[in-house]
């Protein structure tokens, strides 16, 4: 499988409800879309069930109002023994100039499980394009220091 494979793109107009008092979008509800879009990629990946297992870095970059488009696109940049890395990348649109911006960057880590829903292999990630091998070799600094860091708490 490669990570062009496990693309997702998921897209969501911002209503009133998802909409703080400044009639900008919520951080959380931008993480959820987040991690729903993440997840389709991981189980494409995982061919079966994913749980998160952490929300490694969230960078707000831009606001996101009321009314405006949001496009999420997500991928698996890495993929170890159970678990692996997916990249989300979100866009908002402004629905009548078309103007995009970006306006968030995530990376969450993901575990396959079995039915007994312990940790279950999934298979390694082959790269494809050559953007790839970039993200791949990220991916793996990312995850050493979420390993030292879960080591020195």
């Amino acid at each position: 499988m490669t990570p062009t494979e496990t693309r997702c793109t998921m897209t969501q107009i911002v209503l009133p409800t998802h909409t703080n008092n400044h009639g900008t979008v919520f951080g959380g509800q931008l993480a959820a879309w987040i991690d729903i879009c993440a997840a389709v990629s991981a189980q494409r990946c995982a061919k079966g069930p994913v749980v998160t297992a952490s929300i490694d870095q969230l960078h707000f970059v831009a606001p996101v109002k009321k009314g405006m488009v949001v496009e999420l696109r997500s991928q698996v940049n890495r993929t170890w023994r159970s678990s692996m890395e997916v990249g989300v990348r979100v866009e908002a649109e402004h629905p009548f100039t078309g103007e995009r911006s970006h306006c968030c960057t995530a990376y969450l880590t993901f575990v396959a499980i079995g039915q007994d829903e312990k940790t279950r292999p999934v298979p390694e990630l082959a790269l494809g394009e050559a953007d790839d091998e970039r993200r791949w070799a990220a991916a793996q600094d990312r995850r050493e220091v979420r390993l030292t860091q879960r080591k020195g708490r």
